[in-house]
């Protein structure tokens, strides 16, 4: 399969970036406290580190034609990479091992927004 054109990519990359703001603001107004942005770590990225009451939520934000493709678009692959990298961000910033933790899905679709709570483990 050919690589996608440049513009191709650079309007995925537009689209992704608008979904990773409209996913912020939704979970800042849901009283998320948003502590990360695009986290990069070895092995991976986070699109968002939020803490809600005493537990860290690392959010995965996926923009596909329905809610449904779009949490399905999280595969068990992008599920170990999200996993390794909230590792990286536990290990740079938090000093308590016992936090609890969990993964979440913001999917975005022409259709709206839809949160998926603990979405894997």
């Amino acid at each position: 399969m050919p690589a996608p054109s440049n513009s191709k990519r650079k309007s995925a990359e537009r689209k992704g970036r608008l979904a990773e703001f409209a996913a912020t603001l939704f979970l800042a107004l849901k009283g998320y406290r948003i502590l990360a942005q695009r986290f990069r770590a070895q092995g991976g990225e986070i699109d968002i580190v939020t803490r809600k009451r005493d537990g860290l939520v690392f959010v995965e934000v996926k923009f596909r034609p329905s809610a449904e493709e779009a949490r399905l678009a999280v595969t068990p692959s992008n599920q170990r990479r999200i996993k390794t990298a909230a590792g990286g961000w536990l290990a740079q910033h938090e000093r308590r091992i016992d936090v609890p933790m969990r993964y979440d899905i913001v999917a975005l679709s022409p259709r709206g927004l839809r949160h998926f709570r603990d979405a894997f483990r």
